[in-house]
């Protein structure tokens, strides 16, 4: 099975929604996945978070938040679940995310994710990785 490697280091909407597109895309092509919550991305995965901002200003959140009901697209959290119930889906927090999010135990964060590791792990991942894609 092909593997993707995505490194998420950014808690902004269209960023979290970029990385669930390319997700759900490779969960389709039956690809296994990890994700790697790095630096401040860690914040979007801790329980209650609430994403609101977008890196790019061409838009406000709220903008982009109506244009996706209006074309009645799922949101990134959604995309992220139903990509781990397609394929083999591994999200991992680096142990500096949770540092920086104040979230240090996996009960901080959201049901999807799976563990809180080492950078270590996510440079051996990317050694055997098919594709590995940073955001």
């Amino acid at each position: 099975m092909p593997k993707l490697v995505l490194a998420l280091a950014s808690p902004t909407l269209d960023k979290l929604l970029s990385a669930s597109v390319i997700m759900t895309g490779a969960a389709a092509d039956d690809m296994e996945i990890e994700v790697f919550v790095l630096v401040n991305a860690g914040h979007a995965f801790k329980k209650g978070a609430k994403i609101a901002q977008m890196s790019d200003q061409t838009q406000t959140t709220d903008e982009f938040k109506a244009e996706l009901a209006r074309l009645n697209s799922p949101g990134w959290l959604e995309m992220f679940e139903m990509a781990k119930d397609l394929t083999d889906v591994t999200i991992h927090i680096c142990s500096l995310a949770g540092k920086i999010a104040h979230a240090e135990k996996m009960e901080d964060f959201i049901d999807i994710v799976d563990d809180i590791c080492g950078i270590g792990e996510y440079i051996e991942s990317v050694q055997s990785a098919d594709v590995n894609l940073f955001i």
